[in-house]
């Protein structure tokens, strides 16, 4: 794979001291959807800020698509698109006109038939003529969107890109951000919805007290990390586990009517089997079973709680 994105050392020490990145590593493949993943004030918008020339770096080096950032800082930000969190636009222009000027604060020449597809791909070319002030929250999401793209960038930082916006539409800009992979943008976003990183993201990073304590497969994170839950609908609910169960750790639901066993899908031995035998030995019996594996969100808040008591220890 090529690397279009390649962070070495970055970090961020305020005058304030406050540390929000140190010493972090990353690099980001040609056309692949990168998502960062952190609690509030965990230092995403920071490396973001930092890579789209916005805040200045203490340590560390950025290359973008080969361009060094900080010898060839124009090169380097030309390569790259940034939709903020924050909707900061002009609303007495139009939509047409908003876009068509990003395009040429990049240099880009003008290109009417470009901006004309831009705006339809994002289902905007009927709102053209709109003023911004007119439209709605999840139309000037678009029209951000459409000002990061004018410029025909490599890379597309979007940051926290569906905050405030409803389920439907939320759904349409997942399918247009494989839409802009699919034409060799990369993608790196910011989210606090963590289905949003399970839907689309190809790599998952974790960042936690400005750290990133985790870069990995989407597929293979849940796939290593991933538990298993079984839950077992009791045929007469229980007041209190049974002594002879305690070994498996388990932890009585639904009022006493469900046993709950966590393990970990990858061991040799599960414990399954034997706590059903058990179970049988001593008459508790079941009516129905089912099984949920761990999602990225359970991944996820584990992980940042490990991260967060190591630090506390260490202090």
């Amino acid at each position: 794979m090529t690397a279009v994105l390649e962070i070495s050392g970055l970090g961020k020490t305020y005058k304030s001291g406050h540390t929000a990145l140190s010493d972090v590593d990353l690099t980001i493949n040609k056309g692949e959807i990168f998502a960062l993943l952190g609690p509030n004030g965990a230092g995403k918008t920071t490396l973001i800020s930092i890579v789209c020339g916005i805040v200045t770096a203490s340590a560390g080096t950025v290359t973008v698509a080969g361009h060094d950032h900080a010898q060839g800082y124009r090169a380097a930000r030309t390569m790259i698109g940034l939709v903020p969190q924050e909707l900061h636009t002009d609303a007495f222009e139009t939509v047409m006109a908003t876009v068509s000027f990003s395009r040429g604060l990049f240099g880009k020449p003008r290109d009417p038939a470009f901006i004309e597809q831009l705006l339809r791909d994002l289902s905007l070319w009927d709102k053209r003529t709109s003023k911004i002030m007119e439209l709605s929250g999840g139309m000037k999401r678009r029209v951000m969107i459409a000002k990061a793209l004018s410029h025909e960038p490599e890379i597309l930082f979007l940051d926290e890109p569906t905050a405030g916006v409803d389920v439907e539409l939320r759904r349409d800009m997942w399918n247009m951000v494989r839409g802009l992979r699919e034409r060799g943008v990369t993608i790196i976003l910011t989210t606090h919805y963590i289905e949003e990183a399970e839907e689309m993201a190809d790599r998952v990073g974790v960042i936690t007290g400005g750290r990133l304590i985790l870069v990995e497969q989407k597929d293979e994170l849940i796939k290593k990390l991933g538990r298993k839950t079984l839950t077992l609908n009791l045929a007469e609910p229980l007041t209190a586990i049974p002594d002879e169960l305690g070994q498996w750790k388990l932890a009585l639901a639904g009022e006493g009517n469900e046993l709950v066993y966590e393990f970990d899908s990858r061991a040799e031995a599960t414990g399954v089997p034997s706590l059903l035998r058990r179970m049988t030995d001593i008459g508790v019996q079941f009516k129905d079973l089912h099984t949920r594996q761990s999602s990225l969100e359970d991944i996820f808040v584990g992980l940042v709680h490990e991260s967060n008591g190591a630090k506390g220890e260490a202090a």
